[in-house]
């Protein structure tokens, strides 16, 4: 691979994580407000999923912006976004509502995809665990 198509593939990569980090810090957030409350009433597990719900979006989306965890990061939003799409679809009954999760699911397998090699073994000096 070129230099240039390199640098190119690690600029882009670095835009999807840094934009998908900002959403999901800002929707994890916005999870702590009354916004969500009555939506999360309608779910039926309580206000609780709701606070894990937004610590797991924080995390995640700050963890995108940490080379060593990107993604492993990644991969926790997609388990989450599934999650989400599966609430929307089968609890809540509503495809429309599905559509932004199930696109936030689809980047976040993608971003873990793309950021695999940088996933480091712990305690393993330098060992990889996409190798």
């Amino acid at each position: 691979m070129s230099v240039q198509v390199s640098t190119a593939r690690t600029a882009a990569v670095w835009v999807l994580r840094v934009a998908l980090g900002a959403y999901f810090v800002y929707s994890g957030l916005s999870l702590f407000g009354d916004g969500f409350v009555g939506k999360f009433d309608r779910i039926g597990f309580g206000q609780g999923l709701r606070y894990v719900t937004g610590v797991l979006e924080v995390a995640g989306g700050l963890g995108l912006l940490v080379p060593l965890l990107g993604g492993l990061a990644a991969l926790g939003l997609a388990a989450v976004m599934t999650g989400a799409v599966i609430t929307e679809l089968i609890i809540l009954g509503d495809p429309e509502a599905a559509v932004l999760p199930a696109l936030l699911l689809a980047l976040s397998v993608a971003t873990a995809l793309l950021c695999w090699d940088d996933v480091r073994v712990p305690g393993r000096r330098g060992q990889r665990l996409g190798k």
